[in-house]
């Protein structure tokens, strides 16, 4: 197989973007240095294309060494054809390649085995010739063998419906057939074990969808469901079609002596050996594209999370409530610093809202807390009430926003939670997280295992190898975005920066608190195990501010610095100037309006200049971005948390009414959205727009804020439901 071809086919681009994506990654070049910095070789691949291409790659790969394995497996038993081996080159997927391997694995004991040990082959030949001119019973008599435990007629027949029923079976071209089928017209079913028991899967309790329809969630409630024995779930196949189809296939010649025989076999080799294979293979494939969809998903709604924008210039209190325990606080100043911490108990059982609110004042005063981070976790409704009463009796101005405060315990009894803040206790840590991932989401979500974030669905159902690899390139391809600030960047942070593994991350971080600040990228060269490949693939995402050199700053490459000194001369302007400007686009106004042009010379003609310069066009135009916005936040284009003042309880909510929400998490059949209550609201797919939509995500993500209408509210089972569709 020609397996560039193949890949340019499928992500529809050029033969040579293909090419020259596969030989930087075969050169060690990670997917965010080549989406960013190779974008001349690949024509501008982005990383989802760059990744999908990698993940083709390994797959092909794999497939083309599986059939060379097979190939030669198959040639040292001599029973290598021509026909067989074109067939194998042909094949496309593994599962092809397995199904013509089949016949000539080596197998475990079978029946199929013991017959062909006890030496019925010849008779399940014959039988299969189809040309007997007397009843099998008797051709059989001669296969009889004591010491081969083949005493009487019946014993030999079997035995060699046993070989034929194996024979059948293993023939790849009717196994691709029967797939074929039962993925078009089979039905997946499933029943309960216990009609009268209630659980959260009675929709499924008498359930029957065409395979060919039944969509990802679905599946994966299924096999849930399956696995707490709750159902029973099978696929049905079209029987009937498949049987007719294998008979006239086997069956070539109406012989009155071996058609009733190959009848049986036929049966036996479908029922037995043939369709308990094909529904595991089906099952599994759509468990497969189930898990794939809700990777996506998931790994959508994580990037939408990590590139939250950052809340900058507050001193943040972080509230981690409880009620038994207390709710833990943490003061963090606007660099993350933990400034204090303390409990309170405003909840039950003690009740102490007086004292806890009297502290409360204390610390905001001392400190000067403008802003309050509050998790969605147990006895934040009762917090979040404490929090108004108190807004409306202090004459500062203060906010709060609830929090998703996943992961938040798993980070706080970590060992890198322990190392970080030793003085502390988990609870402690907790509300020191729920406060900082306000302040800058990306640096501090890092710090948990992405799936610990819970923001998809089924996650812990699914193949984990495959979830974590996927959600740990959605984090790298986050934290690449938006760069790092290498002076003040966790060992957390930095390594998932393209290039920097754990230990360089660590040699990093200790060369900074040996040495002090970097002032210069070049600087990175002195840190132990950080060689040249490595400063290749990091150095442009790494962020000096108030270095040696302004670019630093900013995404642009030192590869490219003589280029973009020159691009300055053609400019008729100098480094002083980019700096000047730095500064002047970080004391911006909150709405970051840009008044005037950096670029005081409008560049008319980029192919001619970056000729000129010696780099390509998408370079120079990177470098000229660079340049207009220096160190550009990508996140500050996402939406805005929403911060509140006052509260809204289930009994305010009535049908009609409409309100802002955050979107906290998109799943397959619809959108939850934070409207201010403690429990967030159910947009449902078909809610979302008046537009037909293949999945929510193709009309809203995690963190948008959006306008939607109460339909119905269910205080009782805690279920709200909602319309984007504010005119119905």
């Amino acid at each position: 197989m020609d397996i560039i071809s193949k890949i340019t086919e499928e992500l529809g681009v050029r033969k040579g973007q293909v090419e020259a994506a596969v030989k930087l990654i075969d050169e060690g070049n990670t997917i965010p240095f080549i989406a960013r910095y190779r974008k001349e070789a690949t024509g501008a691949l982005n990383d989802e294309q760059l990744r999908t291409l990698d993940e083709r790659l390994t797959y092909l790969r794999n497939l083309e060494e599986k059939k060379e394995q097979v190939l030669a497996s198959i040639e040292e038993q001599g029973a290598l054809t021509e026909e067989l081996k074109n067939k194998i080159i042909a094949a496309t997927t593994l599962v092809s390649v397995e199904d013509l391997y089949r016949p000539y694995r080596p197998k475990k004991k079978t029946r199929a085995s013991v017959a062909k040990e006890k030496g019925l082959e010849p008779l399940a030949t014959l039988i299969l010739l189809q040309n007997a001119k007397e009843p099998i019973e008797n051709i059989a008599m001669s296969y009889l063998s004591p010491e081969k435990d083949v005493t009487d007629v019946s014993d030999a027949i079997n035995g060699a419906k046993d070989i034929i029923a194996e024979m059948v079976s293993d023939d790849a071209d009717y196994r691709t057939y029967i797939r074929k089928a039962t993925w078009k017209e089979g039905l997946i079913i499933s029943t309960a074990k216990d009609k009268e028991a209630q659980s959260v899967y009675e929709m499924y309790y008498d359930y029957s969808e065409p395979v060919a329809k039944v969509v990802g969630h679905r599946v994966l409630a299924l096999n849930r469901g399956e696995k707490e024995k709750i159902l029973t779930v099978k696929i049905e196949a079209p029987v009937e079609k498949i049987v007719d189809y294998l008979v006239k296939k086997v069956i070539t010649s109406d012989n009155k002596y071996t058609t009733p025989i190959l009848t049986d076999v036929v049966d036996d080799a479908y029922s037995r050996l043939i369709a308990p294979a094909i529904e595991r293979d089906i099952r599994n494939e759509l468990t497969e594209k189930a898990e794939d969809g809700a990777i996506d998903v998931f790994g959508k709604n994580l990037a939408q999370i990590l590139m939250q924008p950052p809340i900058a210039g507050h001193v943040v209190l972080g509230w981690d409530p409880a009620f038994r325990t207390g709710c833990k606080l943490a003061i963090v100043d606007a660099t993350g610093k933990v400034l204090d911490t303390k409990v309170i108990f405003p909840t039950a059982p003690q009740n102490k809202v007086e004292e806890a609110k009297a502290e409360l004042k204390k610390l905001i005063k001392k400190y000067n807390v403008s802003l309050i981070s509050v998790g969605n976790g147990t006895a934040s409704r009762e917090s979040e009430q404490v929090i108004v009463e108190l807004i409306k009796e202090i004459d500062t101005p203060l906010q709060y926003v609830i929090v998703n405060e996943a992961g938040a315990s798993v980070y706080s009894a970590s060992k890198l939670a322990t190392e970080e803040f030793p003085q502390f206790d988990v609870g402690q840590r907790s509300a020191a997280s729920i406060a900082r991932r306000l302040q800058d989401p990306l640096a501090e979500l890092v710090k948990i295992d992405p799936k610990s974030i819970g923001v998809g669905q089924y996650q812990h159902d699914m193949n984990q190898k495959k979830l974590g690899e996927s959600l740990q390139a959605v984090v790298e391809d986050s934290v690449n975005k938006v760069g790092v600030d290498l002076n003040t960047a966790s060992a957390s942070l930095l390594e998932y920066v393209s290039g920097i593994s754990k230990p360089i991350a660590k040699n990093i971080v200790a060369y900074r608190e040996a040495n002090g600040k970097f002032t210069t990228r070049k600087d990175l060269l002195k840190v132990d195990k950080l060689g040249p490949k490595a400063y290749e693939q990091c150095a442009g995402f790494l962020r000096i501010r108030d270095g040696k050199n302004p670019l630093d700053a900013t995404a642009v490459h030192p590869e490219s610095y003589d280029a973009t000194e020159k691009l300055l001369k053609l400019l008729n302007m100098s480094m002083e100037d980019v700096l000047l400007w730095q500064k002047e686009i970080a004391s911006l106004d909150k709405s970051g309006t840009n008044k005037k042009s950096f670029l005081n010379k409008k560049v008319d003609n980029l192919k001619k200049i970056a000729d000129e310069l010696g780099v390509g066009e998408y370079t120079l135009a990177d470098i000229l971005n660079e340049l207009e916005k220096p160190g550009r936040d990508p996140r500050e284009d996402m939406p805005k948390p929403i911060l509140k003042s006052d509260v809204l309880s289930m009994e305010d909510l009535t049908p009609g009414m409409i309100l802002k929400g955050t979107v906290r998490n998109v799943i397959d059949f619809g959108a939850f959205v934070d409207i201010g209550v403690h429990q967030d609201g159910l947009v449902h797919i078909s809610q979302i727009t008046d537009r037909y939509i293949k999945h929510p995500l193709d009309a809203v993500s995690i963190g948008d804020i959006v306008e939607v209408k109460v339909i119905s509210v269910d205080v009782a089972k805690k279920r709200i439901a909602l319309t984007m569709k504010l005119n119905t």
